[in-house]
């Protein structure tokens, strides 16, 4: 069997943003899927050096390509190749994926739901979703959904603007810079009030988990860690650095993991095992949180898990797509070991997400949970005419 072709094709959903499905097709008629978050031409670039090599190699496709990948969005495309080469190879060997990652260790995989910031309380005011009444009614209708998701993420400080709604709240960042600020005391007030607010709500039934960065001062970072620890939060999420920044700052998050016992993760933007080496060899979080569609792959996601698992370091990937990706995940999640906690799903309320695919019961998410598919392959396939409904502007649908 040999690759003949790599086709991509660009879809935008609401909350997940534009993403990459691509299709890599065999001599043979066996086809795999793959998704990233990187411009299309970069998985292109991809293609001649994969056509005419055999998908089930993995190892090797791998190593003519790992070495073009890099931090986010650089890896992106890599990511999505390893993807739709375990797809493929399911179906060539009539296997689930997870089943050829050594088998699956739990039969259902446990979904955490981003919630971002609150709702609106006011149409002319934007900042009014800001507000701890506002997250507090975005926590009631979440924790109502019929998902029945067990932890619930929101954003504060820096992330989704929270920060930058408080009048004096952050000093030196702003909207067209929001990744580096330091807090002043109205600005912590501010973002404990909300938390409050939120476990009001959510009390012990439901895992409170917070998105706080990137970009607090190093000070700020501690005085919030500190200040949450009576809540007892599932995490508090890149403090320090994780979006808009190519490296991570090991060194200072091990020395705040240290100095509280509020859970530290970050880790969403990394790419390949060797970029979590030293973050979870030097303890410097408590969670690592790698993306398949950024990291590498769904082995690289399960190796990057077995790694942390040696060092007492749990693991929730970061998870922000479609279908193709979130999929992806359950077979990685499934077969990793009981360091797992949940990965991350984008569109908990997008009508229509879950209709992307095709071959899997649904609801996808019951009580919290996705049952791990036992299909070949990804055991997916896409609903062409929902599909075309996202397609940008202009695009064709693997063509």
């Amino acid at each position: 069997m040999k690759i003949k072709d790599l086709k991509a094709a660009v879809f935008k959903v609401p909350h997940v943003g534009p993403s990459v499905i691509i299709r890599i097709e065999t001599d043979e008629e066996i086809y795999g899927y793959g998704e990233a978050h990187c411009p299309r031409e970069h998985v292109l670039n991809l293609k001649r050096h994969i056509i005419g090599c055999d998908p089930t190699n993995i190892n090797a496709l791998m190593m003519r390509i790992r070495h073009l990948g890099a931090f986010k969005p650089w890896g992106s495309a890599v990511s999505a190749v390893e993807m739709a080469l375990w797809d493929i190879t399911g179906k060539v060997f009539d296997k689930p994926i997870h089943s050829l990652l050594g088998g699956r260790i739990r039969d259902k995989v446990r979904v955490y739901a981003d919630c971002g910031s609150g709702i609106p309380l006011s149409e002319d005011d934007p900042s009014s979703a800001y507000t701890p009444e506002a997250y507090a009614e975005k926590a009631r209708r979440m924790k109502a959904l019929p998902e029945g998701y067990t932890i619930l993420k929101f954003d504060i400080g820096l992330h989704g603007g929270q920060l930058l709604s408080v009048n004096g709240g952050v000093i030196e960042a702003s909207r067209t810079y929001p990744s580096r600020g330091h807090v002043t005391e109205r600005g912590l007030k501010a973002e404990i009030a909300i938390v409050e607010a939120l476990k009001d709500v959510l009390g012990d039934e439901v895992g409170l988990a917070l998105d706080c960065g990137p970009g607090q001062s190093f000070p700020s970072a501690v005085r919030l860690a500190k200040a949450l620890e009576p809540f007892h939060l599932m995490w508090a999420e890149d403090l320090l650095t994780g979006d808009y920044t190519p490296y991570t700052e090991i060194r200072l998050y091990q020395r705040l993991s240290m100095m509280t016992s509020t859970p530290i993760l970050t880790g969403e933007q990394i790419y390949l095992r060797h970029g979590f080496r030293d973050l979870i060899s030097q303890n410097a979080v408590d969670i690592v949180s790698p993306d398949v569609s950024d990291a590498g792959g769904i082995s690289e996601l399960k190796w990057i898990a077995d790694f942390a698992d040696l060092y007492d370091v749990l693991i929730a990937p970061h998870n922000c797509g479609l279908p193709v990706a979130f999929m992806a995940t359950v077979h990685a999640c499934a077969a990793m070991p009981r360091n797992f906690i949940a990965f991350e799903h984008h569109a908990a309320d997008v009508p229509g997400w879950e209709e992307f695919i095709e071959g899997v019961d649904k609801p996808l998410i019951r009580d919290g949970f996705v049952r791990v598919p036992e299909k070949p392959g990804l055991g997916i396939e896409i609903n062409e005419k929902i599909a075309r409904r996202f397609l940008i502007e202009g695009e064709e649908f693997f063509e």
